[in-house]
């Protein structure tokens, strides 16, 4: 198992749960940023899975057109199990960003005007 599934799937359900929304505002005290650093977290997760899941699975790529060719491996059915069963990047980010695990910081442009 990969450091990244194992940082990301080790204490998040797949389940998706309510959360209060004065909580995710007063995280940045504004509703709106708050839910857009959960988004900008959640596509980070998610490329960072994707380049993963395709790294292993090219392991079993077959570099051929025939059809005769193609089998069921079943560790390449394994591993694309494992990816499914994990939480969805926008649970994974909003956990990380409830425990205050997530970096962000407000660009003052206005300061220079």
């Amino acid at each position: 198992m990969s450091k990244l599934r194992r940082q990301l799937g080790a204490n998040t359900s797949n389940v998706v749960e309510t959360k209060s929304l004065l909580e995710i505002k007063n995280r940045t005290g504004n509703l709106y940023e708050s839910i857009t650093i959960i988004a900008k977290r959640a596509n980070q997760i998610n490329i960072a899975l994707k380049e993963e899941l395709h790294n292993k699975l090219e392991e079993f790529a077959s570099h051929t057109d025939s059809l005769e060719e193609i089998h069921e491996n079943k560790e390449q059915i394994e591993i694309s199990r494992a990816y499914e069963r994990m939480p969805n990047p926008a649970l994974l980010a909003t956990q990380e960003f409830m425990d205050e695990k997530i970096y962000h910081r407000k660009n003052n442009d206005d300061l220079f005007s």
